[in-house]
Parts: structure tokens; sequence; C-alpha cells
């Protein structure tokens, strides 16, 4: 809050929230970079780890650079506390081991990434946690699939690789008619484009790794949400253990102070490269939610700032045509990750689903002449030239 008592605009929250400066009155955040901190008697020690007085006691699950991390992700997710992980596959299977047990059941979108359908369908069912997946657009679909043991509804929107965009609000309506949560991975957007809790999401979920960062440096996670919905994820990691690093934090939190900036580039670069594939005769298909002509561009625009910096597009001749794209650039990297200033190219049934099964891959759409590039910092007219090489 600003002296006048009028709330920060999120730009400034980006820059200026949750600041944990020590007494030497450092401008930059500070990072701290001990396993464990001291008290000043027993009984003080004793408050401490009950959780009745406030204070650091072991990095696990108290730091004061991971703590600065999840208040400012708070504030800019609009949510009441967040908790910080070391990867965004860590963020959800903490919702998901705090929140779901052996008989309950979890009504999934189908368009997801990998490592996420592999959770799903792979290790919660080992746990007699059944998962059901639709069509993340199809919400009669997700009506007909609620259970009255569904615990959960888990969308990411857009979706990665397709850029499929769901309604949150009429899922959030949904899930709560029945006595579930609605959990959202924001990744694609980042608080910067779109905020799931306004929405009547109950609990956000990153990949800190990607636009968060902003620079491709280090893994981490986080979940957003109420105080009350937090508190267990927290106490699981607490327990297990999938912390993130108090220098991995310090990182995180200069990645947000240029996130909006960066974001609104990336996005408007992405916008003009979508439309340019569009006119190439080589392309069938482009996937950008900014494009007029994608199927959910009217819900995007009103549940999103911008369309965002990640597109797909589906080339003619398939695996063979798509892999001497991805052949032939010289000034894109060939990496599966995105977020980055720098824009990357990759063949998703060959790299991010390539551990998903065939039919998976063909029920979410992810056919072998698609490619998606996540758009950084470039100039428009190089990555064109760029593209054209293999194309």
């Amino acid at each position: 809050m600003t002296a006048s008592n009028q709330p920060l605009h999120p730009e400034t929250l980006a820059v200026r929230a949750g600041r944990e400066l020590s007494a030497f009155g450092e401008h930059s955040q500070g990072v701290y970079l001990s396993s464990s901190f001291t008290f000043d008697s027993a009984e003080e020690g004793a408050r401490l780890f009950l959780g009745e007085q406030e204070g650091y006691t072991y990095s696990r699950f108290t730091n004061p650079t991971v703590n600065a991390f999840q208040t400012r992700l708070a504030a800019l997710e609009g949510g009441e506390r967040a908790i910080a992980t070391a990867s965004g596959m860590a963020a959800i299977q903490a919702v998901m081991m705090s929140n779901l047990q052996a008989g309950d059941h979890l009504l999934s979108s189908q368009s997801l990434f990998g490592s996420t359908l592999n959770l799903f369908s792979g290790t919660l069912s080992r746990f007699g946690i059944d998962t059901t997946f639709v069509p993340p657009t199809d919400l009669d679909a997700w009506r007909a699939a609620i259970r009255p043991n569904t615990r959960l509804l888990f969308v990411e929107t857009p979706s990665n690789p397709l850029t499929e965009v769901a309604d949150i609000a009429a899922l959030a309506e949904l899930a709560h008619a029945h006595g579930a949560l609605l959990v959202v991975d924001n990744c694609f957007c980042s608080p910067a484009l779109q905020q799931p809790l306004a929405l009547g999401a109950d609990l956000v979920v990153h990949s800190a790794t990607k636009f968060l960062d902003g620079h491709g440096r280090v893994l981490g996670g986080a979940v957003v949400g109420s105080d009350r919905l937090i508190e267990p994820i927290y106490l699981h990691v607490r327990t297990a253990g999938p912390s993130l690093s108090p220098f991995n934090a310090w990182v995180l939190l200069s990645g947000l102070e240029t996130l909006f900036i960066r974001m609104e580039r990336q996005c408007a670069t992405a916008l003009a490269l979508a439309e340019w594939l569009s006119t190439l005769p080589q392309v069938e298909r482009v996937y950008y939610p900014g494009l007029a002509s994608h199927p959910q561009h009217a819900l995007a625009m009103r549940q999103q700032r911008l369309g965002g910096a990640v597109l797909s597009f589906v080339i003619k001749g398939g695996r063979e045509a798509a892999w001497r794209v991805v052949d032939g650039i010289e000034l894109i990297s060939r990496t599966a990750n995105l977020g980055d200033v720098k824009s990357t190219l990759t063949h998703p049934a060959s790299t991010t689903h390539a551990r998903v099964t065939a039919e998976a891959r063909e029920r979410a759409g992810i056919v072998e002449g698609l490619l998606r590039v996540a758009v950084g910092l470039e100039h428009l007219d190089d990555l064109k030239v760029d593209l054209l090489r293999g194309l």
C-alpha cells in the first residue's frame, strides 16, 4: 500500500512487494544462503517451531529470500499466500498430495504438459486416485465426467502446446457446485496476463522456471491461494522437502521485476509472428489465442490481457518436415524450455510429450507436424529469417 492507502499497481508490486531487508539496508533483496537460523533462547526456539512466533528456523520451510518471493508472487496473483517449490512439477505434486487420497477422483484437462499427464495417469493411479481426462474447452464433457468423489478440477490455460483456452469462471462455478476445488496452471500467462483467482479459481500453480524467471537460469515452482488452502500444502512441503532453494528464489525475484515489460514485448512479437506464419503455404494451421481465427479468441481476450508469448503451428509433411525446420534454424534455440528472453523451438511429439502414449497425444491433437515456438525478445524480422531456413 502507498502512503495514501491506495493499492499499488501490479507493475510496482513486481518490483517492490515482499522485500525482506536486513539491518544493513541493502537496496536489492539479499540472498540468505544459510541452512538454519539461530534463536535467542530455548523458549523462543520452541515458539518458532510450533509456529507461535514468526521467524526463521530451517531453510527447508522458512527462509527470508524464499519468503520474499512467495509474498511478491502472492501479491501479483491476488492471493493471500504462496508456497514455493523446487520446480513446477513439485508444485503440482504438492497440491495433489495435500488434497487427494485413495478413492478420490481428479477431473483434468487432457491438454497438459507431458510430465503432468504422466503424474496424473501414472503416479497418482498407483495410490488409488482415479483421473478422468476431458477436452479443456468442452464444458459439457467436464459436467458429464464429474463424480460424487471428484475433489479437484485441474486445467492448464492456455494449454501446452496447442494454446487452447479454457473458461476459468465456468469451471470454477462447476467445481464449487460439486464441492470440488479448481486448480489452474498459469504458467503460459503468468500474473502479468491472467489472474485465475480473480476468475474464481481456488489455487494457481506455476512453473517459475518459465516466464517468472524469464532468462532460463533456475528451476522453481509455486502454488498461490487462500491461507486456508495453502496451509496443508505448506505442511506437505515442510515435511516432504520439495523446497525452493534461497538462491533460486533470489534469481526469481529479479525475474519478477522485469516480468511485465518482457511479456508485453514478447506478446507483441508472438502475435506478429503468428500472423506471418498464417500466410505461409507450408503451414497448415497456427495456434495462437491472439489470432481472430483461434476458436477461443473472444474468451482469451476476456480473461487474458494479451495473447501470450507461446504459439504452435502445424507444417505440411509430418515429422520429417517438422524436424527439417528444427534442424534448419541457426538463431532460435533448440530446447523444450519456454518463457526465456531467447526464443525457443521444439517438436512436442518427440520432446515434451514423447513419454505420453500415442493415444493420449492423438487425443490432445499433438500431431507429428506440430512445432511450438516460445517467443523471446529478438527482433521479429530475425525470427522470420531463421524459421524460413527450415521452412
